[in-house]
């Protein structure tokens, strides 16, 4: 990584960017963050998501405001299109996953953006959702993703668009699996 001269670029404050890395170098504990998100039914397929506290850098810290977000399915799937779909908001986070590596990535290198546009895509086979054919998956079946880069060198832009791709939580998550765990109150 070369460190830039200035303050910010493409909007990221190279310095700040620059001294948490160090500071997760000189102290790996502050490193563990856990992020949260309180759900809510509302009606039918709707139901609200309310994301506003979370731990890092060793200690509880909240957002600056709580943030809402609305869940449902499209009329023709039983739904009332009160919000996107959930599996719309994984894709939502794919592209803000890979999009925000990018600008810290081209940043930190002295890589001006002009422009970062995307268009992800999932395809879904309702066979599975719906339990009718075991044989198909339930979620996703396959995912395509296409960005758009501007700014100065093509070449580096391509070695920024590969750097976030390998450093993609949200593509970790969607790739390798993960394990995951309920406990269910059921009163």
């Amino acid at each position: 990584m070369t460190i830039t001269d200035q303050p910010t670029n493409n909007g990221v404050d190279v310095e700040t960017l620059f001294a948490t890395i160090d500071a997760v170098k000189t102290n790996p504990q502050i490193a563990a963050f856990q992020f949260r998100a309180s759900n809510d039914w509302i009606s039918g397929t709707n139901s609200r998501t309310t994301i506003h506290s979370f731990y890092g850098a060793m200690q509880e810290l909240t957002h600056v405001e709580p943030r809402s977000y609305d869940a449902d399915h499209p009329a023709v799937l039983t739904g009332r299109d009160r919000g996107s779909t959930p599996v719309e908001f994984l894709l939502h986070a794919l592209a803000a996953c890979l999009t925000a590596g990018l600008a810290n990535i081209a940043a930190a290198r002295g890589v001006r953006l002009t422009e970062v546009s995307s268009t992800v895509e999932g395809d879904i086979n309702l066979l599975g959702l719906l339990g009718l054919d075991p044989a198909v998956r339930n979620g996703f079946e396959g995912v395509r993703v296409s960005f758009r880069l501007r700014g100065d060198d093509p070449e580096a832009l391509r070695r920024v668009f590969d750097q976030s791709v390998a450093r993609s939580a949200v593509l970790d998550v969607m790739t390798n699996g993960i394990p995951v765990t309920f406990a269910v109150d059921a009163g």
